[in-house]
């Protein structure tokens, strides 16, 4: 979602909600996840003392498999971000000082580019079903959450 900021650079003190949802075929090209629901978006711009700054929540349900025992799960992430929303640099070296701060080029924003790369840097790499997952053996097979064998003995 192309968000225009014109208006909030230059009237202090303004505010502008976003709340929308991310719909699951704008995320088909992202590898390693499935999202099979919209990514929900919700927070808002606001200029104070001349500084926009973006604050907002990305929270989606992911469909995965536990990287231990492979048992399908469903688990809802949700996430807190707060940018500095900047638009444009005074020099190049400004780039590398404030790699931190959100460009919003000719006074727009790219809202789904933002959230989305917050939310892939906060996901975990490792989801487990249960904190205590015993995963599956490795010689037979089985789940060891569900299930005992006797290859170990």
């Amino acid at each position: 979602m192309i968000i225009q900021l014109r208006e909030a650079f230059q009237v202090d003190g303004k505010r502008l909600p976003v709340q929308y949802q991310i719909s699951p075929e704008e995320l088909s090209q992202i590898r390693g996840y499935s999202f099979d629901t919209p990514i929900c978006v919700d927070g808002e711009f606001r200029n104070r003392a001349g500084i926009v700054t973006l604050q907002y929540t990305v929270s989606c349900l992911l469909h995965v498999v536990c990287d231990r025992c492979l048992k399908p799960i469903d688990r809802e992430f949700s996430y807190d971000f707060s940018h500095t929303v900047v638009s444009s640099f005074q020099n190049e070296e400004d780039v590398a000082v404030y790699d931190t701060y959100v460009v919003a080029e000719h006074d727009s924003l790219d809202l789904n580019e933002t959230a989305i790369s917050d939310l892939l840097l906060m996901l975990p790499t490792k989801i487990l079903c249960q904190e205590d997952c015993k995963g599956l053996c490795d010689i037979c097979g089985c789940n060891l959450n569900e299930s005992t064998c006797d290859c170990r003995k």
